[in-house]
């Protein structure tokens, strides 16, 4: 079991869940509907913290998470079915690739050992929020090359 506070509920869990449903959005070249938006992204939100609760071994909630968002792009967000595959598929391979890489930076351009952060939550949050931002900087700038397209 993942420990999840209310404080990363609020401060990670849900920017994560909008910034994830409006990348699938923007990755599947789909204008987004603002209903379905912040209903799908508050779901994921609170699937995506419930599942942590579950004792289940690490990277479980991962899988649980992405089938959880492919169902809502197909039922809330009217995606296809393979195209919510593939856009929850390349949407996760993204942010993993983030975190991967900014996981690397901390344990071996700071020196910090990643286990020792995960003690308090303010420093956690803090050490984990750069591959947050750069998964939104390149999601965001692909939706901005998108919309310079249309015009």
């Amino acid at each position: 079991m993942l420990e999840v506070t209310t404080l990363e509920f609020f401060l990670r869990a849900i920017p994560e869940a909008f910034l994830f449903v409006f990348a699938t959005y923007t990755f599947s070249k789909t204008a987004i509907d603002k209903g379905p938006y912040l209903l799908s992204s508050i779901l994921l939100a609170i699937i995506a913290f419930s599942v942590r609760q579950l004792p289940i071994n690490y990277g479980v909630h991962t899988i649980l998470a992405i089938i959880a968002l492919i169902i809502l792009n197909v039922s809330i967000n009217k995606f296809k079915v393979i195209k919510a595959i593939q856009v929850v598929n390349l949407t996760f391979i993204l942010e993993l690739v983030c975190e991967g890489l900014n996981i690397l930076f901390i344990q071996y351009v700071l020196g910090v050992d990643i286990n020792n952060i995960s003690h308090n939550i303010i420093t956690k949050m803090i050490y984990l929020s750069p591959s947050l931002i750069i998964f939104s900087v390149i999601t965001f700038t692909y939706y901005y090359i998108l919309l310079k397209r249309k015009k």
